[in-house]
């Protein structure tokens, strides 16, 4: 499925709950079924800066396509990183490099958030977009 399929099975997915709120609470909820990321790849190397919340975000690649899992200390932007880890995963490195969506403002997930915990998700996002350049077409 390409980046543009999946984004408009997300905002199909999510235009079923009109208010904004609940859209965000669906996120965080579903977020608390994905596995943790494990205490060794909370390193360093793997902190988003420029996130209020105390943020990791670990990429692999694995038979060519992008593998992300992440941690934050806040439930809202830990379900939102984890929305964005499932939408570039399974994508090759070519893709994710050269995707220039958005699905947190797509969805409209971002309209009730602060400047800051935008910013710190605009990072977020820029990291895996970093990793994947870094990777390869």
């Amino acid at each position: 499925m390409t980046p543009a399929e999946k984004l408009r099975q997300l905002v199909d997915d999510l235009a079923i709950l009109d208010d904004p709120q609940e859209r965000l609470a669906h996120v965080v909820t579903r977020a608390k079924r994905v596995p943790p990321l494990p205490v060794e790849a909370r390193t360093e190397a793997n902190r988003v800066r420029g996130c209020v919340s105390v943020v990791w975000l670990a990429g692999e690649v694995v038979d060519g396509r992008c593998l992300f899992r992440c941690a934050a200390d806040s439930p809202v932007v830990h379900g939102l990183l984890v929305l964005l880890c499932e939408f570039f995963s399974g994508c090759t490195p070519g893709e994710v490099a050269a995707c220039d969506l958005d699905p947190l403002e797509a969805t409209g997930l971002l309209r009730n958030l602060s400047p800051t915990r935008r910013n710190g998700l605009a990072s977020a996002l820029q990291a895996i977009r970093a990793f994947a350049q870094a990777r390869g077409p």
